[in-house]
């Protein structure tokens, strides 16, 4: 397993290296300490994640400006879309966090959480899943639509409601005794149901419809 940690502040990275050799497949780790190292190392592929700051220089060669917003994921996704990536954020605005999920990433860790954690919300990544964290699940219920009014078969609001957990296909299929292939075609359908192309963006929008992880 290989992972790239993109942030600029010698604690973070030291921080997240002692973490991630926590993980049960000791990780080979790379750091990078702004967006065009992380560019070229992305070029280079064979990671298995890259846990990115939003706020990283552009450069450390002309362009110290710092990215904004969600800037880096946006830019960093444009060049390698099946990159899986974690957000490490010193935000933890519900709102950031959410369009970082929206915009496709795998997770978002505040750089506040713990490593008790970190360390569940990586491995559920890495297994396939997503990790949201909980406060940013807490948006107001959409008053004009509801879960009920998706038409779901039962089978389905359970898909719904684990893929509000951020669970894989695989453990989905674990927890309901169902075939991997099984779960695939109701989570294809879950996505449809809410207009959505990713299961990130399913988590944020079914948790504006009042979806709770089960």
């Amino acid at each position: 397993m290989r992972i790239l940690v993109v942030d600029d502040h010698p604690p973070i990275l030291v921080a997240m290296q002692t973490i991630l050799r926590e993980l049960e497949e000791r990780p080979g780790i790379e750091s990078v300490r702004d967006l065009k190292a992380a560019f070229a190392a992305a070029s280079r592929g064979g990671f298995d994640l890259v846990m990115l700051d939003l706020g990283i220089p552009q450069s450390d060669d002309g362009d110290s400006s710092v990215c904004r917003g969600v800037e880096a994921l946006v830019r960093f996704r444009e060049r390698f879309p099946a990159q899986p990536v974690v957000v490490i954020s010193g935000s933890s605005e519900p709102g950031v966090m959410t369009q970082a999920i929206e915009l496709g990433a795998m997770g978002f860790l505040p750089k506040s959480t713990s490593m008790e954690k970190i360390l569940p919300a990586l491995r559920l990544v890495l297994s396939g899943g997503t990790y949201v964290p909980p406060e940013a699940l807490q948006a107001p219920v959409d008053a004009q639509s509801n879960a009920a009014d998706l038409k779901l078969s039962p089978r389905q609001h359970e898909v719904l409601a684990l893929l509000v957990e951020g669970l894989s296909n695989k453990l989905i299929a674990r927890k309901l005794d169902i075939s991997e292939n099984t779960t695939k075609i109701h989570v294809s359908a879950v996505l449809a149901a809410l207009n959505v192309q990713t299961r990130a963006q399913a988590i944020v929008k079914a948790s504006r419809l009042g979806v709770r992880a089960a």
